[in-house]
């Protein structure tokens, strides 16, 4: 479950944008958010990427084993209503 990779375009994306994101569920599956969207929690997994930070949650922690840029898709988070 730590054995997570995280996708070159990912990394590219974090410090590009130089904020902590957060792996979260959503409807859609699995979807990296700013953690201004979806706070980090203290059960997180935490992947350092430069000066930032890459949460993962534990829930989606046992069903990943790679950080992919689909995730980085704000359709996956937007069309949910509870967002």
């Amino acid at each position: 479950m730590t054995d997570i990779m995280v996708e070159q375009a990912v990394i590219d994306f974090i410090l590009t944008n130089k904020k902590d994101y957060r792996v979260s569920t959503s409807c859609s599956g699995p979807v990296v958010v700013p953690t201004e969207m979806k706070a980090p929690k203290e059960s997180d997994l935490q992947i350092k990427v430069g000066d930032f930070i890459l949460y993962i949650s534990r829930v989606q922690a046992r069903y990943i084993s790679k950080v992919t840029a689909d995730m980085l898709d704000p359709s996956r988070y937007l069309s949910c209503s509870y967002y």
